[in-house]
């Protein structure tokens, strides 16, 4: 356990992340316990100021890229969108197995055989036929 005033020693940044906003967001919680990080090969030292410099500066390309991948997703939405593509997965119930549900259940048939019937969970079965719709 590390307490305050300690370093975190590491051979390898690589070691310590798999991402860079990982590794920023450790060094950042390592700072608020006031423990120091030091990367050997890398020649990091948060204890020094170029080494939180360093880090800083990797906050920000971490920062950059998440906003670019925030802006390429919506660019590709909306171009789906355009192509008249539409977003999630088909929905499991579909008009005629509403009509079929409300038919059945009416008949007096149990929502479980029901739900059986059309290939759906009991609960699925309520969402798409709320209880008014069933007499």
């Amino acid at each position: 356990m590390l307490r305050e005033g300690d370093t975190l020693v590491v051979w390898k940044l690589d070691r310590l992340g798999r991402s860079v906003k990982q590794l920023v967001d450790l060094v950042g919680e390592l700072h608020k316990q006031d423990v120091q990080f030091k990367s050997l090969t890398d020649s990091i030292d948060t204890g020094t100021p170029s080494g939180r410099f360093f880090f800083h500066v990797m906050a920000s390309l971490a920062e950059m890229e998440r906003e670019l991948i925030v802006e390429r997703t919506r660019a590709g939405l909306d171009v789906a969108r355009q192509l008249g593509r539409k977003g999630g997965r088909k929905p499991k119930m579909t008009e005629s197995k509403i009509e079929s549900a409300k038919k059945l259940l009416a008949s007096g048939v149990p929502a479980k055989d029901v739900a059986k019937n059309l290939g759906v969970s009991v609960p699925t079965l309520y969402r798409w036929v709320p209880a008014s719709a069933q007499a």
